[in-house]
């Protein structure tokens, strides 16, 4: 019986020995090196990859869209015809990302295709620029997969360059100057396509429009 109970005793003993050694090593050595990893070598990838104003404030991440709605002076994303409220959660407004989910033969898709196809020619046609459907890319009229897609292709911002410059007063140069300023090349080189980040670049354009 004194036997028992000794080796019961040994081995939670050393059950919690090695509990409290793993919650050391795992809990709080790991997650500390990888932090401090980190923070010396990513600062701004683990810190949320935020956008700062001219201010100092942050305005956003680079890596999550933001809609800027109707706003004739802005850059417009991509849809976002995936996102859905939650109604799970009814204490905070949140949106689910998500994709559509539908065929490419669906009616529905094709018809939402059309009808931004009118959108981006209404929208961005401006005293002495008029753009053509042919030259609308796929990423103007179609959501991502998760409908927070940051990027544009440098195709869709040059169509709104005209209005973006009409809207601020600004000559289309100018714009045109900052959109190719904004224009991230291929990752390594040659995986990918370019694109320009809308957030980032309608947080340069801000900055030269705000007195």
């Amino acid at each position: 019986m004194n036997t028992s109970v000794g080796n019961t005793a040994r081995l939670l003993a050393a059950g919690l020995r090695a509990l409290l050694v793993l919650t050391a090593a795992c809990g709080i050595l790991y997650p500390l090196a990888v932090t401090g990893i980190a923070q010396a070598a990513f600062p701004d990838r683990a810190n949320g990859s935020g956008i700062e104003d001219r201010a100092g404030r942050v305005v956003g991440s680079s890596l999550i869209g933001q809609s800027y709605g109707d706003d004739p002076r802005w850059f417009r994303g991509r849809p976002a015809a995936g996102l859905a409220a939650n109604t799970v959660n009814t204490r905070h407004e949140l949106l689910v990302s998500g994709a559509t989910n539908k065929a490419a033969d669906s009616p529905d898709l094709l018809r939402s295709v059309r009808e931004a196809k009118a959108r981006v020619l209404a929208d961005n046609t401006v005293p002495g620029y008029t753009p053509r459907e042919e030259w609308i890319p796929a990423d103007a009229v179609t959501s991502s997969g998760s409908g927070l897609d940051p990027h544009i292709s440098p195709r869709y911002a040059e169509i709104q360059v005209h209005r973006v410059a009409a809207r601020n007063h600004l000559d289309v140069a100018r714009v045109e100057k900052l959109v190719q300023d904004h224009t991230e090349g291929r990752t390594l080189g040659f995986m990918g396509e370019p694109r320009v980040n809308v957030l980032e670049l309608n947080t340069a354009l801000a900055a030269l429009t705000t007195p």
